[in-house]
């Protein structure tokens, strides 16, 4: 579904102080929330984290086995091969699991929509702060801590999303079980539907607007 309507977010300066809304870049918020394509990208993120090597021993990697319980005939028992046929205590997994490869690879069309969507859906529950640009000297969870407060939101799980790599703000952040900071370039959908609210640099919203222009544009030309 899409919204003509600009969409607006709450904006703060870097030291928490509330601002007047700011509008979100036509380029990367135009209202359209795809559900069915952010959670084919949820799935395939889910599926890549896996490693694939859960693994079964098949009757012939059990250890022993390798004579006769007893003899073919004259015992009134039934027949046994091994004592390591799949039907006796400790002997091999049927069908078991095998190490396999999880991986599932979206189209990067695909994955662009869901991620747009995905901060469409944020924009629109009024759940995407925009502030100005964090520059911590040094890390500290105290810094990073403090501001989170000032913005209502520290009880909250919380994504930030710098412009750029910005060491200081994500080891301020790592500590924090419900914060997690990242490059807004690095974000995926699914950290974005992790999160409860999402504070984007004001730098990186603009330079991630001019990037989709820019791809538009040379997709039009050619």
């Amino acid at each position: 579904m899409a919204d003509t309507t600009t969409l607006q977010a709450a904006a703060f300066g870097a030291d928490g102080a509330k601002k007047a809304p700011v509008s979100l870049p036509a380029a990367l918020f135009d209202g359209t929330v795809n559900v069915p394509v952010m959670h084919q990208a949820v799935k395939a993120y889910l599926a890549n984290q896996r490693q694939g090597t859960a693994a079964t021993k098949i009757r012939k990697y059990v250890t022993g086995g390798n004579q006769k319980p007893w003899r073919q005939k004259g015992t009134g028992r039934a027949r046994q091969g091994s004592t390591r046929a799949p039907h006796w205590v400790g002997g091999g997994t049927v069908f078991g699991p095998q190490p396999r490869d999880y991986d599932q690879k979206l189209p990067r069309k695909v994955k662009a929509l869901a991620r747009k969507s995905a901060l469409n859906a944020r924009a629109r529950e009024d759940a995407l702060l925009v502030v100005d640009s964090l520059a911590f000297e040094s890390p500290k969870t105290k810094q990073i801590t403090a501001l989170l407060a000032r913005l209502g939101v520290s009880e909250q799980k919380v994504l930030v999303l710098t412009d750029g790599a910005k060491p200081g703000v994500y080891l301020s952040a790592r500590n924090l079980p419900n914060v997690h900071a990242m490059p807004y370039s690095d974000a995926s959908t699914y950290h974005i539907l992790w999160s409860d609210v999402v504070i984007v640099e004001s730098a990186a919203l603009s330079r991630a607007a001019e990037s989709e222009r820019a791809e538009t544009t040379d997709t039009a030309e050619g």
